[in-house]
């Protein structure tokens, strides 16, 4: 690089840095929480209000008052109980007949303690019920267990709590467990509740205050979200961001999830649609504790709980592609694998292949180094016909230089002689590319799909204790850019891509243009290492091998390219094509011979018409 190339890239940078420096932030949003007394309470927050008040003892006299035929099941005893397979430990609650908390059993958090997925603090419910007198919480009421399977016999655990209101009427709630998997089915019934039960839906209320469950606090606030299905089939969900995101669906919801990064809190409906569905996540940046407060507000369909059909499930369980095909149709779209171009790639290429590695490999890390060499592998005619090209031009690249002395600085000109050149000996100078950009959408693919790869979550590899996450390798105060750490993989991962450039540009000859590529080629490593420094260790140890891979196979490729051979034929082209025997250009190569011929037309008759004005005068 010459020195004004050099000026310019410090200032781009530059200009970069003072950007992300001078340019004032947006005011942070105001949380719901921030608001005056005098200001008339939401929906949402009337309904944690009612939740809150669950959980206080009544006299008969205030039961009878607020409950009204169902008093008789406002007061009673709480106690926990305990169904449990190899994959989940759910603890119910005989005051409200609900889940309490759930346990994940083959997850940690990431300082390695218990995964708590749901606890009675941080996660609240409200299932309320229309009924003649006004609305009744079913939350609110006790329950008394009337059947549980043996828990050791290998069959699918079942519980069914009861609510007796009057002889002849009551609420029933049933849990089923299976053997194995994160899948909780539930059935709510009302026996005899005709006379009861008023005009309306049931409403279900879910808050959620959600926990870190993965070191970077920043990320899981982005990750963490509220994704839905309607019943046309149209996947959507909240923003994945660090502000406040709300909704209200128009159209009726199968299923919706309170989705962290890695983990998911799903319910489901297994017959009718939820009617009426709102969403809403807020963030409280001075609560590190919290990661969002996730808020669903949906209503089952009444007539479905009176006909015997109120049949539902919840998912509690990791957020893993091989997983959730099974739950609910869509459900498998809570892991996201990138835009819809890039989507077939991961669905049916990458996560078959990870999981079918997965089979015989443990070691993650060796494990994403058998995946580079088999994707180099099958890419290895696009590389080859990439270094032929590449070959071609190297050979050519006396005669371009000749004509760059010829014609001068008139890029035009050099242009248009060096596309006769290409012509002559039958050469596209967009034959190397085309092989490197087929290779784009893979990286992209993988840029999308490693974030997301539960797989890879606290899998150790050399100094990288998760792979799911960056690997701190230095840790200093938060700087513009980079952050407050600096990622190993990410500094090898530059390294080797400026090893690849280095070694592609004394292989590659230098293109006319008003850019130098070459130096780009520097400068891009470098930009993409503050880009990737918070990215997951696996996603930069896949690209590092990769720039590994490239470069020995392009060293193993050279061994067996012969230039003399390349020489004597593109010789051979010119003979035929000055003969007439060679075959004519096509397609963009003879698109863009025919449009640098009408510039240099054009740029002739300028020229003449320069002159004559000249003469004139």
């Amino acid at each position: 690089m010459d020195r004004n190339q050099i000026i310019g890239i410090v200032l781009i940078l530059a200009m970069l840095v003072g950007y992300q420096l001078l340019v004032p932030k947006p005011a942070p949003e105001k949380e719901p929480a921030q608001q005056t007394q005098t200001t008339k309470p939401t929906t949402a927050s009337a309904a944690a209000a009612a939740v809150e008040k669950a959980g206080q003892p009544l006299d008969s006299a205030a039961a009878k008052a607020q409950f009204g035929d169902f008093a008789a099941a406002a007061t009673g005893e709480t106690r926990d109980i305990v169904l449990e397979n190899k994959d989940i430990k759910v603890t119910f609650s005989t005051q409200g007949g609900r889940v309490k908390e759930v346990v994940l059993k083959k997850y940690k958090t990431y300082n390695q303690k218990p995964l708590v997925l749901i606890d009675n603090e941080s996660s609240k419910t409200l299932l309320e019920l229309p009924t003649s007198r006004g609305k009744v919480n079913l939350h609110q009421l006790y329950y008394q267990t009337t059947s549980q399977n043996s828990p050791d016999n290998g069959q699918p655990k079942q519980i069914t709590f009861r609510a007796d209101v009057a002889p002849g009427q009551s609420v029933e709630q049933t849990y089923t467990l299976p053997a194995e998997g994160y899948v909780l089915d539930y059935g709510l019934k009302l026996n005899g509740l005709g006379n009861s039960v008023g005009n309306g839906d049931i409403r279900f209320f879910w808050e959620d205050k959600m926990r870190q469950y993965e070191n970077d606090l920043a990320n899981n606030r982005r990750a963490a979200t509220i994704n839905y299905l309607s019943s046309d089939e149209n996947f959507d969900g909240l923003k994945e961001s660090e502000s406040n995101e709300e909704t209200t669906v128009d159209e009726p919801v199968q299923w919706f999830t309170i989705k962290h990064k890695y983990f998911l809190s799903g319910f489901v409906a297994k017959n009718a649609p939820l009617t009426k569905a709102s969403f809403k996540t807020l963030v409280d940046p001075t609560d590190s504790n919290v990661v969002k407060t996730a808020v669903a507000d949906v209503t089952l369909p009444l007539a479905d709980v009176k006909a015997g059909k109120g049949q539902y499930k919840f998912y509690y369980g990791p957020n893993d592609f091989q997983l959730l095909g099974d739950v609910a149709p869509e459900f498998d779209r809570n892991v996201y694998l990138g835009y819809s171009i890039l989507k077939p790639i991961n669905k049916y290429f990458f996560v078959p292949v990870f999981n079918l590695l997965e089979k015989g490999i443990s070691n993650y890390g060796l494990l994403i180094i058998v995946l580079v060499i088999f994707v180099k592998l099958l890419l290895t005619p696009l590389t080859y016909k990439s270094y032929i090209s590449m070959a071609k031009m190297r050979v050519l690249a006396p005669e371009i230089e000749a004509i760059k002395e010829r014609v001068g600085d008139d890029m035009t000109k050099q242009q248009s002689e060096q596309m006769k050149l290409y012509q002559e000996v039958g050469v596209s100078p967009l034959s190397g590319c085309v092989p490197v950009l087929a290779t784009m959408p893979i990286l992209f693919a993988l840029f999308m799909l490693f974030p997301n790869l539960i797989e890879l979550r606290q899998k150790p590899f050399l100094w990288a204790g998760d792979l799911s996450t960056y690997d701190a390798f230095l840790t200093f105060p938060t700087l513009p850019f980079i952050g407050g750490h600096l990622s190993l993989f990410t500094v090898l991962m530059t390294i080797s891509s400026i090893a690849y450039a280095y070694y592609n540009n004394q292989t590659t000859p230098t293109q006319p243009g008003p850019v130098n590529m070459k130096a780009l080629s520097y400068v891009f490593p470098l930009m993409f290492m503050f880009v990737l420094n918070s990215y997951p260790a696996g996603l930069t140890f896949y690209y590092f091998v990769s720039n590994v891979v490239t470069i020995a196979q392009q060293q193993l490729i050279r061994r067996f390219v012969d230039e003399e051979k390349i020489k004597a034929l593109l010789d051979e082209n010119r003979r035929k094509n000055a003969t007439g025997q060679g075959k004519k250009p096509g397609g963009f190569q003879a698109l863009l011979q025919k449009q640098l011929a009408a510039a240099e037309e054009a740029r002739k008759q300028a020229d003449e018409a320069q002159k004559r004005a000249k003469q004139k005068k």
